[in-house]
């Protein structure tokens, strides 16, 4: 059984992260399958069928030279193709929205000492949240990401004068950090919106106490790590789908008959399930990346470790 509330070192977040999916991963993953695998499931369907035809246009003018073609049934179909990008946004933010809190709400109940939870439990605690949980999202989608994005920009640019590359390698690690804390401070306290964020921010860099050195190292270190696996990994399952669908690019060019959509037929299924697949899988892979920065969330809390310790205190000496 993990111990949530102590002080972790370095190796401590990783091994204990994987050492939670060791005693909790089928139920864990069961859950999470059964409430947000449909929706997953419509989200690669409405890409795929929303935007295949767009993919298969573009391709099909350009290789045959005749670009106008594209922008003709870009202009013809331009009410579609936003209806079907809205639709995605919305999709896509539920399913985001849902992989940051579904690890939240089940370390919650882990942490008090349950084993097995069903998915009805997890469904309540987004039932009984919904207005904090819509605050989040506003909060998250008009002022964090943005800004996010913005540093991510910055430092991306930076490559070009070669400061970007170890820029991002810190960038990266701390804004996901930072992200996830305000979502774990903001759903386990009373915390408002920009009270968590600021505490988010804080904690990257030293403990409340203001006693102990400061933990950024550890934290950005684990997570880093975490990352590149996570990255490698989701890297070679995304490139699978991608290099059938160059091979069928190519293949399709060297044909002349440029009438037909290059991801119709049975290889167009071929590549909507393996890139499924590669979704899913990553999506699945994510919630490492979750569940470690929970344990980093656990040990910023010093708070919480002194009231469990005199709790403990307390118990020996009621049965002394």
């Amino acid at each position: 059984m993990i111990t949530f509330y102590k002080n972790r070192d370095f190796g401590n977040f990783i091994t204990d992260s994987f050492s939670f999916f060791k005693h909790h991963g089928r139920n864990y993953f069961k859950n999470f399958i059964l409430i947000n695998g449909l929706v997953l499931i419509l989200l690669i369907l409405v890409v795929y069928f929303g935007f295949s035809e767009f993919f298969g246009q573009f391709f099909s003018g350009n290789l045959g030279g005749e670009s106008y073609l594209f922008e003709q049934y870009f202009e013809d179909n331009l009410g579609l193709t936003i209806m079907t990008g809205v639709l995605v946004f919305i999709i896509y933010s539920f399913v985001m929205m849902f992989n940051l809190l579904y690890p939240v709400f089940y370390i919650k109940h882990v942490a008090q000492g349950k084993q097995q939870l069903k998915a009805d439990e997890i469904i309540a605690e987004f039932r009984s949240h919904s207005g904090k949980i819509l605050k989040l999202y506003l909060g998250l989608i008009l002022l964090v990401i943005p800004v996010a994005m913005v540093l991510f920009a910055i430092s991306y640019l930076l490559i070009f004068v070669l400061i970007g590359i170890p820029l991002l390698l810190f960038v990266v690690p701390t804004l996901f950090n930072v992200i996830t804390f305000l979502v774990y401070d903001y759903m386990y306290t009373s915390h408002g919106f920009f009270e968590s964020l600021s505490y988010a921010m804080r904690s990257q860099f030293s403990y409340a106490n203001g006693r102990e050195k400061s933990p950024y190292w550890k934290y950005w270190g684990s997570t880093t790590i975490l990352f590149v696996l996570y990255y490698v990994i989701s890297t070679v399952l995304t490139a699978i789908p991608m290099v059938i669908f160059m091979v069928r690019m190519t293949t399709f060019s060297s044909d002349s008959n440029f009438e037909n959509n290059p991801l119709d037929g049975g290889m167009g299924v071929v590549i909507l399930i393996i890139y499924l697949f590669s979704i899913v899988f990553s999506s699945l892979l994510m919630n490492i990346l979750y569940v470690n920065v929970g344990l980093l969330y656990f040990d910023s809390r010093r708070d919480l470790h002194q009231k469990l310790e005199m709790e403990e205190i307390d118990t020996i000496g009621l049965n002394a």
